[in-house]
């Protein structure tokens, strides 16, 4: 859960998934992700991976990925019944709820005994809320199963 967006290596990660699962044991990621291509696009416009660099930047994270790219390393390492959903519509509400409560003064204070690293994650949030807003952040739910 929230995990793959903090693997530099997705392909290494689902590997690991795949590994330590039981034989026809089912597989969960539920995770931060860019949308996915259109057809005839090459990647994302500027405007959209300058806005994942400055959200990488504020979590401390590596590059993302979309659910497609999800769903194809799972094929490609033998996974079945590979799935992906996009719960993007109940995780959206979730950010300005959080910014909300953030700048309570209650939260400003906590904010305050936190630190610089917690400080850093709370601005980010506006960017969060961005990228959710444009379509440009997917929360992916992937599943499948290793084979028996």
């Amino acid at each position: 859960m929230e995990s793959g967006e903090h693997m530099p290596d997705k392909r290494k990660f689902v590997q690991e998934l795949a590994r330590v699962a039981a034989p026809d044991g089912r597989i969960l990621i539920v995770t931060w992700c860019h949308r996915d291509l259109k057809p005839a696009e090459l990647s994302l416009s500027p405007e959209e991976l300058e806005l994942l660099d400055k959200i990488c930047d504020a979590y401390y994270l590596p590059a993302w990925c979309s659910p497609s790219d999800y769903v194809r390393i799972a094929e490609s390492i033998g996974l079945k019944d590979v799935k992906s959903a996009d719960w993007s519509e109940y995780v959206t509400p979730f950010w300005p709820a959080v910014m909300v409560s953030a700048l309570s003064l209650k939260g400003l204070f906590g904010l305050a005994k936190a630190g610089w690293t917690t400080i850093k994650g709370a601005l980010a949030m506006g960017l969060m809320v961005q990228g959710y807003q444009r379509g440009l952040i997917k929360f992916a739910l992937i599943t499948t199963r290793k084979a028996s």
